[in-house]
């Protein structure tokens, strides 16, 4: 299984976001890990984080969660943190994973110091708390989850 090319899509809104090759680190049961470049153009300043060329992003997909890790490494190989994204469960089979992205993201800096939530105003205007409650309800579950483990310096065991 490892080293094999897989392809992640992430989509929004029925739409893809963004589409790009990645490294199969492990499958096991649930989860997928791989391993990818940073995969957009440039670099990106999110304040806290700046995702830049370079960055190597090892990811965890799980088919039975409703969210994404990404361990994000600079290209110097320090930690910069972690990036969760709040998803769907992933859908992986032999050429990829395919996740949808339900707004709400966490942030957890390398030494713990920063857990924020983020983008909770886009999750509120998506409108899927009445197109989809049970999946919007999950949604904020999960995010709770990733939240508590990040507080409590245990979001390094996801991965």
């Amino acid at each position: 299984m490892s080293g094999r090319s897989v392809e992640v899509t992430l989509t929004k809104a029925g739409r893809t976001k963004i589409r790009y090759p990645a490294e199969v680190l492990s499958e096991e049961g649930a989860r997928l890990s791989v391993r990818a470049p940073w995969a957009a153009e440039g670099v990106r300043d999110f304040g806290f984080v700046r995702f830049e060329p370079g960055d190597v992003f090892v990811e965890h997909y799980w088919r039975d969660r409703w969210f994404t890790v990404k361990e994000v490494w600079s290209a110097d190989g320090s930690l910069k943190g972690w990036y969760c994204d709040i998803t769907r469960p992933a859908v992986i089979d032999g050429s990829g994973v395919a996740v949808e992205d339900l707004d709400l993201d966490l942030w957890v800096s390398a030494d713990g110091s920063e857990v924020l939530r983020l983008d909770e105003d886009e999750f509120a205007a998506s409108g899927l708390a009445a197109s989809d409650p049970e999946a919007a309800a999950r949604a904020v579950v999960a995010l709770d989850e990733l939240e508590v483990l990040g507080r409590m310096g245990l979001i390094d065991l996801l991965g």
